[in-house]
């Protein structure tokens, strides 16, 4: 698709505000709304960002990048306070809402690394960076915390809520059902510009995270899908009324036509990042979503033989402000 600069995209973000605020051009933007869905899905299929498309190599880990910062245009989108405190060497500050606008900034074209507390606000990111034109845009596996222990936030948060409790079940998960697409107002009329709206709709959003006990102990108040093949599922259970549709959770497989547009669509993966980056896609198609923040390591981490927090790598970081 190419590196494609959307210069105008602040003026996206203002006018959907006023949008929203005052209830303008609703009834002009309704008349496009029963199929904007369908436009947009079916313009992203056309330039291969579909969902399993663009999850392809969007995460890097801290050994692979330690060595090589230069390789890489390195984001850290985390507060200027801990930006400040330290940071990857050469890496700039900008926040979650400003990633396309600071990847104007990468004069050389260097794949994008994205870099934020855990792991997770970052892959909000690179959803945005990776259908506003940057394809090669990555996240750093959890994040700062992995980089060193200095700014670990993955060893207090890790946990075992689910073990033992009454909502976690090893039953079979919920049988795949069929719903209506969501329906979002937009003011565009193609495919582009549908999605230039919908990337502007999700950044304004922010991280949308949510606390895996609040889900723990309400899971009917959500719609739940656990982004996990069958097996794992067979061998760690699940919160009680999840579905799993992971597989077939793509355009070309229609699988968004089995999430309810009606509910709060919660998903969560291993720890947060997965989910995190489905969670944005999600947003950007119209469904209201979030992330169980942490995963399960959060909620069965001392059940779990892999894929769950192990500690910092310790290497080294500058302090300062902005290079």
């Amino acid at each position: 698709m190419g590196n494609k600069k959307w210069i105008y995209y602040p003026l996206i973000k203002i006018c959907i505000a006023i949008l929203v605020l005052t209830g303008g051009c609703i009834d002009l933007a309704e008349e496009h709304n029963s199929d904007a869905f369908e436009t947009l899905t079916s313009y992203l299929s056309s330039n291969n960002m579909d969902l399993d498309d663009i999850l392809s190599g969007w995460i890097i880990d801290a050994p692979t990048v330690h060595g090589s910062e230069d390789s890489y245009y390195i984001m850290d989108i985390r507060a200027d306070t801990a930006f400040q405190r330290g940071h990857i060497p050469g890496a700039v500050n900008t926040t979650l809402g400003q990633v396309l606008e600071e990847a104007q900034n990468n004069l050389y074209g260097l794949p994008i690394l994205v870099v934020c507390y855990t792991g997770q606000s970052a892959a909000h990111a690179v959803v945005a960076l990776r259908l506003g034109g940057y394809p090669d845009a990555m996240s750093l596996k959890f994040g700062m915390s992995s980089w060193h222990g200095d700014f670990d936030k993955w060893s207090t948060n890790t946990g075992n809520i689910a073990l033992g409790h009454s909502n976690w079940s090893t039953d079979p998960v919920e049988n795949v059902q069929t719903f209506n697409y969501p329906g979002f107002i937009t003011t565009a009329e193609d495919g582009d510009g549908i999605l230039h709206e919908r990337i502007a709709v999700m950044l304004a959003d922010g991280f949308k995270g949510i606390n895996a006990m609040d889900v723990l102990v309400f899971p009917a108040s959500y719609f739940i899908n656990n982004y996990w093949v069958q097996i794992d599922v067979n061998i760690y259970g699940h919160i009680i009324g999840a579905y799993r549709i992971k597989e077939n959770l793509t355009i070309a497989a229609d699988g968004f036509g089995n999430l309810d547009p009606d509910e709060t669509i919660v998903t969560y993966c291993w720890t947060g990042q997965t989910s995190s980056f489905v969670t944005a896609y999600l947003t950007v198609l119209g469904f209201d979503a979030k992330s169980i923040k942490y995963g399960v390591n959060a909620m069965i981490y001392n059940d779990l033989t892999s894929n769950k927090w192990t500690g910092s790598y310790n290497y080294a970081y500058e302090s300062g402000g902005a290079l």
